[in-house]
C-alpha cells in the first residue's frame, strides 16, 4: 500500500519513487518473502506457473547463500547515491544497499520501469 501512496504523490522525484518501491520489493526478500519479492518484476503474474517456481526456487536458493556466505541480509536501505534517470530506455536505476549480518554492505543496481503507474523491477 505504501507504494500506491508514493507513486500518487506529485512532490517526490521518480528517482526516489522508485528507489522507494526497489527498497519495499528488496525488504520482502528480508522478510523471508521471496514471492513477494517476485511480484516486484514487470509480468511476473504473465508468466508461465511452471517459470514463476523455477524462480521462485532461484530467489530461495539466494537467501539461502546469503545465510551461508554472510550470515543472512539484515538491512535494505536506499544508498545516498542518487538513482539515475535513462530517459532513452525509460528506466530509473535505483541503487540500495545491502547490509549483511557479517557486518558487511554491498551496493546493487536495480533497474526499474513505470508500469501503469506503479513501479516494477525490470
Amino acid at each position: 500500500m505504501a507504494l500506491i501512496g508514493l507513486v500518487g504523490c506529485s512532490e517526490i522525484s521518480p528517482e526516489q519513487q522508485a528507489a522507494e518501491a526497489a527498497k519495499a520489493y528488496y525488504t520482502r526478500l528480508l522478510e523471508g518473502a521471496p514471492e513477494g519479492f517476485l511480484s516486484g518484476k514487470v509480468d511476473y503474474d504473465s508468466l508461465p506457473a511452471d517459470y514463476r517456481q523455477q524462480l521462485l526456487k532461484a530467489h530461495e536458493q539466494y537467501m539461502q547463500d546469503m545465510q551461508q556466505h554472510h550470515e543472512g541480509l539484515c538491512a535494505v536501505t536506499i544508498s545516498p547515491n542518487v538513482a539515475r534517470r535513462d530517459t532513452t530506455l525509460h528506466l530509473v536505476y535505483a541503487f540500495l544497499l545491502l547490509s549483511y549480518n557479517d557486518s558487511t554492505q554491498e551496493e546493487i543496481t536495480v533497474p526499474m520501469v513505470e508500469v501503469n503507474g506503479e513501479w516494477k523491477i525490470k
